[in-house]
């Protein structure tokens, strides 16, 4: 292992909170590998770079000789998880929640190591736990704390239902760590709460508290909404190497950099590097190429990433895209521009309506990459070429709207 100081800032990179760093300082400083968990509920069956936030982080963690245990909660699972929501998420089907999971098992060692990753699941406990267990689970925790978390205190207050069963996921993803005895647990800054309850549980039981590490949720290729298969603005990891390029360049220019610092294994001088030439005039879309091809190779191989690299550049010249549109400035709002009310905008549709149809057809194109896609949404700060049909060309440079 390398020195403790060193581990903390590298394990540190792009985390929201480490609570508490002084204990991690601690247990890196006896000298065994610490018992990493994190836990995913297999609620779809393909994972995106959203997810892989948090497997980077587990890797980092493997790379310092830790042990990682890729937690699958197949029985969380059917509870549903209501974090973040404002109405009771409907459980999952035992058949899908095991189909989902293994798919979760084939696909996460395109990052992990499967020689230093124990994949678990949560059933192996809570399958054969007897009722009176859980009971003496739930006597660990008060529903005041409960109401404490922001989700089910806004529920509370506008009178939406809030089902008993919700307050045992919590309880139930506590116990977790419980079961694991695990030193460090990972998650997204919107399992805050959940972690916190883990780390109360380890207590009442007489365990050493874990550390907890939350990540930023990743933005998706809107930029706004945190990425989500359900919103259309994901990038899939079993996706072929195109698709993922082309989604990959179709990112703004600014949200370019914190797939950076989220999804790149670069070292963080070099990142810093790459933005200081940017800012010296080199073009971000070759920058941008870089980080499409390091995701790509990441998950296809870096042949499959030179070959989506030489097929993106192609789509300009075969299609004969025109090299000198005039550029039309675009304002944007922060929440970004939908690609209808865009293709209206530029002049490249009369309608929204007429817009989406085209869009449904396929005939519509960012960068040479067909979009069949209505959500997309697309962000300021971005120089994009657009088409529709085989003829029809536009180039917007995407302005943040000034303010009033």
């Amino acid at each position: 292992m390398t020195n403790i100081d060193e581990q903390l800032a590298e394990l540190k990179r792009g985390c929201h909170e480490l609570l508490i760093e002084s204990e991690l300082a601690r247990k890196l400083a006896r000298g065994r590998p610490l018992r990493v968990k994190a836990g995913f509920d297999p609620t779809a069956p393909d994972l995106h770079l959203g997810h892989t936030v948090l497997l980077n982080k587990m890797r980092q963690f493997q790379q310092f000789g830790h042990e990682v245990i890729f937690l699958i909660g197949d029985f969380t699972g059917l509870i549903g998880d209501p974090t973040g929501r404002n109405a009771t998420r409907p459980p999952l089907t035992p058949e899908e929640v095991q189909e989902n999971a293994r798919t979760y098992q084939e696909q996460v060692f395109k990052i992990l190591d499967p020689e230093r990753t124990r994949v678990d699941f949560n059933s192996r406990w809570f399958g054969p736990m007897r009722a009176a267990q859980l009971i003496e689970i739930a006597a660990k925790h008060t529903v005041a704390r409960m109401l404490e978390r922001d989700d089910f205190a806004k529920r509370y207050k506008s009178g939406q239902p809030i089902a008993i069963h919700e307050f045992l996921y919590p309880l139930v993803q506590g116990y977790d760590s419980v079961a694991l005895q695990a030193d460090v647990e990972l998650g997204g800054t919107d399992q805050k709460f959940n972690l916190l309850v883990g780390r109360q549980l380890q207590e009442a039981y007489g365990q050493e508290p874990q550390v907890v590490l939350t990540m930023p949720l990743l933005e998706g290729t809107d930029g706004v909404q945190k990425m989500s298969k359900s919103l259309g603005n994901y990038i899939g990891i079993t996706e072929p190497p195109g698709e993922i390029f082309g989604k990959i360049m179709r990112i703004s220019d600014q949200l370019m950099w914190r797939y950076f610092e989220l999804l790149s294994f670069r070292p963080l001088a070099e990142i810093e590097q790459l933005r200081r030439s940017v800012q010296e005039g080199r073009n971000p879309r070759d920058v941008k190429f870089e980080l499409a091809k390091e995701i790509v190779a990441r998950f296809h191989g870096a042949p499959a990433a030179e070959r989506a690299h030489e097929d993106f550049i192609a789509r300009f010249s075969e299609r004969t895209i025109p090299t000198d549109l005039p550029p039309q400035t675009i304002y944007v709002d922060a929440a970004g521009i939908r690609l209808a009310n865009l293709l209206k905008e530029a002049g490249l549709a009369a309608s929204t309506s007429e817009a989406n149809r085209k869009i449904d057809e396929g005939a519509v194109r960012i960068d040479g990459n067909k979009v069949r896609e209505r959500g997309v949404t697309l962000m300021a700060g971005a120089d994009h070429v657009i088409q529709v049909g085989s003829r029809r060309f536009a180039r917007v440079v995407l302005t943040a709207r000034p303010e009033q």
